[in-house]
């Protein structure tokens, strides 16, 4: 039996139109980011997103961790519908144009402590480990693969500036987060009651929000954690072009603070 709404019709009521009015937004205020800069950080992101998750998808389609309905989609290119891929470019620009709305950047050098670098790069990759362990079961494969996905993506951000995300712009990307995610989240609820796709039971924990597998849920806060994140620290680092050469694992400034903090 056909789906009543194939997976382009969902892009082109859901996705689309909200997209086309922040992207307006942006363009038109005088108050909200666009302009080279942002853009070409959001260039950045869409090739990182479509790169980084395409053999994430076509790993977790042939596994049955989801499916899509009868007629739902266009065609496919290795495993993923072509649709799907639409969404990894559609996704970040939606959460993007949202961000531009009100994209800050503050003053903070980019010099941090090594130590906090340390434990950004830790936290993403204890993520990572979490990941592939709880990838051995069938339950909480999804999860997992969750997890191990998104852990050095997590790491590297948080490696290069966990302490200006915490301490300097936390408001701003709890904003820049919450809307896309939640309107995401009922979107994504929306296309698994009509049956554009459907999510193994088989590969998930059973916990839901309002009906929304947890795993659905963790994706698209994951996938615009690393829009938003990638994007304010792109914008932070433009903004400070002379500290470059003091960015690195082993700055001798980056040392001096963490001892000047003992």
């Amino acid at each position: 039996m056909s789906v009543p709404l194939t997976y382009m019709g969902f892009h082109l009521v859901f996705i689309i139109p909200p997209l086309l009015v922040l992207g307006w937004l942006a363009a038109r205020r005088e108050t909200a980011s666009w302009g080279r800069a942002p853009l070409s950080g959001l260039a950045i992101m869409l090739f990182l997103a479509v790169v980084y998750t395409t053999p994430w998808t076509n790993v977790m389609i042939p596994r049955g961790v989801w499916w899509y309905g009868d007629g739902a989609v266009l065609g496919t290119i290795w495993y993923t519908p072509i649709e799907e891929y639409l969404f990894f470019i559609l996704q970040p620009i939606l959460t993007a144009f949202w961000l531009f709305q009100f994209l800050t950047v503050e003053d903070r050098s980019l010099l941090i402590p090594l130590s906090h670098r340390l434990a950004g790069a830790a936290g993403g990759l204890s993520i990572c480990i979490l990941g592939y362990f709880l990838m051995a079961t069938t339950s909480t494969f999804y999860l997992g693969s969750l997890l191990f996905w998104a852990g050095p993506i997590l790491a590297i951000q948080w490696a290069f500036g966990i302490t200006y995300l915490i301490k300097e712009v936390p408001r701003l990307v709890a904003v820049a987060l919450a809307v896309p995610t939640l309107y995401l989240w009922i979107a994504d609820r929306i296309a698994i009651e009509l049956g554009i796709w459907s999510i193994s039971e088989t590969h998930t924990i059973g916990l839901s929000i309002l009906g929304l597998p947890i795993e659905e849920a963790l994706f698209f806060l994951l996938t615009n954690v690393f829009l938003v994140q990638g994007i304010v620290l792109y914008m932070w680092l433009l903004d400070r072009p002379y500290e470059l050469a003091g960015v690195g694992w082993i700055s001798e400034r980056a040392q001096a603070l963490d001892r000047e903090r003992v």
